[in-house]
């Protein structure tokens, strides 16, 4: 790995996904909640303090970060599926890391969030026809963002920040 940064690589969309892609995309989101338990089983309070490298979030952090983050692309979905190109709200993850119940929630509170988030997030994706894949929301900063394009944006996330967790794991033999 030369960038922990980015532990799987940088993401990359090629471009509109086939069916078996987008499944591929679903499976990936509906695993992420086992996936980042199992990355944080048996860590210690010590251990949920260390950043994933330097300069980097911590492990609580991270395991705060994932329902932060899918809660908000949850609702793009919904209002991209319900609205004409809804512009939506953007928000400073950095600064919601560092807010007070961040720092003082079990990591369970978001673990639990997460199964429960996912749940219904991969109910609503199973559901969709080709012709919901092809809707879309407008972000600010990156223009037009069709949801079949950002699945496979979710799909990176989860793995990544799992990542984080597995590959400091490894460095520091936990």
């Amino acid at each position: 790995m030369s960038d922990p940064r980015f532990p799987i690589g940088k993401f990359h969309y090629a471009g509109p996904p086939s069916e078996a892609e987008r499944q591929g995309f679903i499976a990936d989101i509906a695993n992420t909640p086992a996936a980042l338990r199992a990355a944080v089983s048996g860590l210690s309070a010590q251990q949920l303090e260390t950043p994933y490298r330097d300069g980097g979030w911590t492990v609580r952090q991270v395991v705060h970060h994932l329902p932060d983050s899918h809660v908000n692309a949850y609702v793009r979905f919904k209002l991209a599926l319900t609205e004409d190109e809804p512009t939506i709200k953007p928000y400073a993850e950095d600064r919601w890391a560092g807010l007070a119940d961040t720092k003082s929630t079990p990591i369970d509170v978001s673990l639990v969030l997460l199964e429960s988030l996912h749940d219904r997030w991969v109910q609503l994706l199973r559901s969709l026809a080709a012709e919901g894949w092809k809707r879309q929301f407008r972000h600010p900063e990156s223009g037009l963002v069709p949801l079949e394009k950002n699945v496979a944006l979710y799909a990176w996330h989860g793995k990544h920040h799992v990542a984080h967790v597995t590959e400091l794991r490894k460095r520091m033999n936990w």
